[in-house]
């Protein structure tokens, strides 16, 4: 029986992972994938307070070594089921075996949607973006492209403008779907233009990207156009939370973001939610790790053990 299983070793299960081992809990950090999360594939973080120029690999490998060097146990193992016991423990089903804790902090993320383009992936991290908040001011004075026509893609095209020469939404529908009054900050900056009705079916270039393919989705007809280097293709279609597990469980909203109170707790007694997999107005890394030291800390109050400070 684990005081507390945290599912997810993000910078919000790092985090925790930290804080628990600092509260003397018994704890198991489980991830599926890779240690770090979307993190380990952003090429260049400069907003962490105090790391500038880092690289997402060798940030979430600090805090994992630090975590490690504390005591925690990071296991690499797919949760399958998240079920609560008899007793009100919880059941955490891993391949052949299922595992006990007092507690559970789940910090799996959310996964941005794709926009299904040609070259999206080989891209991904140097002139692929899901987030213009990380990535934009690598953009200063450069050309970039906004894929998507909602709330989000219009507010962090207006973001973008702040750093780039030109900004382009590109819109597959014939209206946006953002609020009036966003699109008519949009119509009235003068470095934003919007194509309706069209996609962006494929990007190339050697370095980084100088080319890319528009489909007219009316006649379905393409042409590529070459730009200066290195555009930035900026991708706004949503996000996937991975909430799945502590469906039934927990409360969520529209969008499936696990809704969470200040402390991280949930509806579910015991259960914890950290980092970008809960509804919040911002997912960074620093307000995940946040998320994660708030959720261990209430774990320990829950149980009844002191934080050292």
């Amino acid at each position: 029986m684990y005081d507390l299983i945290i599912i997810g070793a993000g910078p919000a299960g790092l985090s925790a992972a930290i804080y628990a081992q600092r509260a003397l809990l018994d704890t198991l950090v489980l991830e599926q994938e890779a240690v770090g999360g979307q993190v380990i594939l952003t090429s260049e973080v400069d907003n962490y307070p105090g790391v500038p120029n880092a690289d997402g690999f060798s940030l979430v490998e600090a805090m994992r070594t630090q975590a490690v060097e504390l005591g925690a146990t990071i296991e690499m193992n797919v949760v399958e089921r998240l079920e609560i016991a008899e007793d009100g423990s919880f059941a955490v089903t891993i391949p052949g075996k299922v595992l006990q804790a007092k507690t559970v902090i789940l910090a799996g993320g959310a996964t941005p949607r794709k926009g299904g383009f040609v070259g999206e992936t080989e891209f991904a991290g140097r002139g692929v973006s899901y987030c213009a908040t990380c990535d934009g001011m690598f953009y200063r004075g450069k050309r970039v492209f906004v894929i998507g026509g909602g709330n989000s893609a219009a507010e962090e095209a207006l973001f973008l403008t702040r750093f780039a020469a030109q900004v382009t939404m590109v819109v597959r529908k014939d209206h946006l779907r953002a609020q009036a009054a966003v699109g008519a900050q949009l119509e009235a900056n003068p470095k934003v233009d919007i194509r309706f009705l069209t996609s962006i079916t494929k990007v190339a270039g050697e370095l980084g990207i100088t080319e890319v393919t528009f489909r007219d989705n009316v006649t379905g007809e393409e042409h590529a156009e070459t730009f200066e280097p290195n555009v930035g293709v900026f991708v706004f279609v949503g996000r996937v939370p991975a909430s799945e597990l502590v469906k039934g469980l927990v409360e969520f909203d529209e969008a499936g973001y696990a809704i969470a109170a200040e402390d991280m707790s949930t509806s579910t007694p015991g259960l914890f939610v950290a980092g970008d997999v809960r509804q919040k107005p911002l997912r960074q890394i620093v307000t995940a790790a946040s998320d994660g030291a708030i959720a261990a800390t209430s774990v320990s109050a829950y149980l009844g053990h002191p934080v050292s400070s």
